[in-house]
């Protein structure tokens, strides 16, 4: 084995055997990626102070990162499968490096905007790639194992983010928060050479660049139209983007109809699989997302927890998502998938729905059933969801599959905090109105001055601006301390009720989605039946024997390949030729034969026995990919027993590969000491019958069934 991996994922005939180390590889580029997105929730009020970011400022810096993270997931995905996926991997660490430190050094907001889109969109060729490969580097056996962790890994990156960022902002300027990326994504690049090994689709065919295009631009424009029209008004911009991203859309969805190589077959979302699992991840991360933006607000700005506490606060989440994904893990392969999705959704309802009891007088203790069962949904659900999508793609299409489910993520993560966010802030502003209208610093023409009226317009815009200006307040006037006061705990107020009427529409939308998921996931005895979905099942089709001479052709060859020599005349012909001669022959004339010597040259199978097994190999992987690759969502039982069939010709194949490469690596015997004959001369029959048993071996070794087809 070798420093580097070198050898590429397809032309390996056993597992690869670093592919856990190479795991924790792909891991820790995903958690830098989600970390980049949760940092912010505590670096934002220091980054609005020193940048004097306004509300459109602040909004561009999150959006910057998330617009091209969505929307150019897909066409990344199919750029990895073409060409390569680990070169994916490393140039999108290498470019999400690159804007970390220039989001770093910055002090404009324009910088810090522009560093955050180079990070998105290293982002999006980072994270589509960590599932391709994952998937493309482990057997079926372990993939859903695999997944669980991957999936995991997002979790612990929601509480990692704030925690590490919050540990920052102590001793250090918001600058430092993108520094906490480098040194995970520098080790992440040395593990990607070391330990991930090379992977590309087979065949892949010509890229869609009209159909990437199209795509990009529907995501893009779709996503900008929400968050912009949500916060800031459905004036004529959003309402534009949102037409030219409809347009899109049918376009691209026209487009890939009639493409002979779809970027992605949009037929496929037929299956009532693939549909229910993305739709599952969308509304899911929707919520959950939007749930985490307020929660976090509570805790640092209602309750006065510091960015270090915050993190340790939300740490529950994490462990929460580690004992969810343990248990479907479990219980997925014994329930199927649509059991433990839609348990995960409505136990995410159910934290949603204990919402709504906060008010103004809420502690943490209130918050921690809250982060606790919201933990618990994510384990449950994401990882069935994310290995059902992945096991409806073939081999040639992973990053099509990875990107499709990181879109769904990422874009459902985005209209929550897009959506769910614009709620809060108008009921919020709904509650504060009666209140700021008592708020000082009127002239005489009753008009405010220039810095009452930017207190007033951040105490109305959240909560966080109603804290700082009640902090400044009291820091410039003592004698308005009592109104800084009042202006704070009726910011508070208001938005707990911001909260409750933010958890009602959230909880609907999770409702209905998990109604709507849980119709459209088949239940287990729909899903086990095909190869492609994620989990096995617990008793596998087993085709009844076909009557076919190829096949028993192909068991006979495995069988007298595998078979070891014996003593028996009926097991070895040429050893049994051997001792017959030895015993005819007289005592004087033996030679002493040596077994070791003779064994293992009947043992080593020849150069044509090994390319005949390497033929064959790869003979039953193209026989299975084509198999697989005409089944659709209504399997038939002749397909079923084609593919079960299929499948245990190229497991045999890989097993008689692996038995004639050992078997070729026996060590030679050394040749025995020549014996001097007794007797002058050996006579004419017994010279003859030793050519015939030496001939017979040969024949034996040489026979034309073990010759590679040309």
């Amino acid at each position: 084995m070798t420093l580097l991996a070198m050898t590429p994922v397809q032309d390996m005939h056993k597992p690869y055997p670093r592919r856990w180390s190479a795991l924790v590889v792909l891991c820790l580029s995903l958690l830098i990626v989600v970390m980049a997105n949760t940092s912010l929730l505590v670096a934002a009020p220091a980054m609005t102070l020193d940048l004097s970011l306004t509300s459109s400022d602040l909004q561009w810096v999150i959006d910057g990162y998330t617009v091209p993270y969505a929307s150019l997931m897909l066409l990344c995905g199919v750029i990895g499968d073409r060409y390569s996926r680990r070169g994916a991997l490393i140039i999108g660490l290498i470019i999400f490096v690159a804007g970390s430190v220039a989001g770093a050094l910055t002090d404009a907001t324009l910088g810090v905007i522009l560093a955050r889109i180079v990070m998105g969109v290293a982002a999006a060729i980072v994270m589509p790639a960590t599932l391709s490969l994952l998937v493309a580097t482990f057997p079926k056996r372990e993939r859903a194992t695999a997944v669980t962790v991957w999936a995991a890994t997002s979790g612990l990156a929601i509480a990692a983010g704030p925690l590490l960022a919050g540990w920052l902002l102590e001793s250090y300027t918001w600058h430092s928060t993108f520094l906490i990326n480098v040194p995970i994504a520098l080790a992440a690049i040395v593990g990607a050479v070391v330990l991930v090994p090379p992977s590309r689709a087979v065949d892949p065919g010509a890229i869609d660049w009209i159909g990437g295009l199209l795509s990009v631009l529907a995501v893009s424009t779709i996503v900008y139209a929400i968050i912009e029209g949500m916060h800031f008004g459905w004036t004529v911009g959003p309402l534009y983007f949102a037409l030219v991203g409809l347009l899109s859309v049918l376009g691209f969805v026209g487009w890939e109809l009639r493409h002979p190589n779809p970027l992605l077959d949009v037929r496929m979302f037929s299956s009532r699989v693939l549909s229910g699992a993305t739709l599952a991840v969308l509304i899911f991360f929707l919520v959950t997302f939007g749930a985490i933006y307020f929660v976090a607000q509570y805790l640092q700005f209602a309750l006065g927890f510091g960015p270090v506490s915050t993190g340790i606060h939300l740490l529950p989440l994490a462990g929460a998502v580690f004992v969810g994904s343990g248990i479907t893990m479990w219980l997925t392969p014994k329930l199927g998938p649509r059991i433990t999705v839609t348990a995960g959704m409505v136990v995410g309802t159910l934290s949603v729905v204990s919402l709504i009891g906060i008010d103004a007088t809420a502690t943490y203790s209130d918050f921690l059933p809250v982060l606790t069962l919201l933990g618990l949904a994510i384990g449950l659900s994401v990882s069935p969801c994310t290995d059902s999508i992945m096991g409806e793609f073939p081999d040639s299409k992973l990053g099509v599959g990875g990107g499709l489910n990181d879109t769904a993520l990422e874009l459902g993560g985005s209209l929550g905090i897009a959506v769910l966010g614009s709620v809060l802030a108008a009921s919020y502003r709904q509650g504060i109105e009666g209140f700021l209208q008592t708020f000082p610093g009127k002239q005489p023409n009753g008009q405010y001055t220039g810095q009452a009226a930017e207190g007033l317009a951040a105490s109305q815009d959240s909560l966080a601006g109603a804290v700082i200006v009640s902090d400044v307040i009291r820091d410039q006037n003592a004698f308005l301390s009592g109104f800084a006061d009042n202006l704070e705990a009726n910011a508070v107020a208001a938005f707990g009720d911001a909260v409750v009427h933010t958890s009602v529409v959230a909880a609907v939308m999770f409702g209905v989605g998990t109604v709507i998921v849980a119709l459209l996931i088949p239940a287990k005895t729909a899903t086990a039946s095909s190869e492609k979905i994620a989990f096995e099942p617990i008793v596998p089709f087993v085709a009844p024997p076909a009557k076919d001479p190829a096949a028993d052709r192909e068991v006979a060859e495995l069988e007298q390949l595998l078979e070891r020599p014996s003593a028996e005349p009926h097991k070895s012909g040429a050893r049994h030729a051997l001792r017959i001669a030895e015993e005819t022959a007289p005592p004087a004339a033996r030679i002493v034969a040596e077994p070791a010597l003779v064994d293992a040259e009947l043992e080593r199978p020849s150069i044509y026995q090994l390319a005949s097994k390497v033929y064959e190999l790869d003979a039953s992987v193209a026989r299975q990919a084509t198999v697989d690759s005409k089944s659709g969502d209504r399997v038939t039982i002749h397909q079923l027993a084609l593919s079960n069939l299929a499948r245990t010709r190229r497991v045999e194949a890989e097993e008689a590969l692996d038995a004639a490469l050992e078997l070729s690596d026996l060590p030679v015997a050394p040749a025995p000491e020549p014996v001097e004959p007794t007797s002058p001369l050996q006579t004419f029959y017994q010279r003859a019958s030793r050519q015939q048993a030496n001939c017979t071996a040969f024949k034996e070794r040489s026979s034309s069934m073990w010759a590679m087809p040309l």
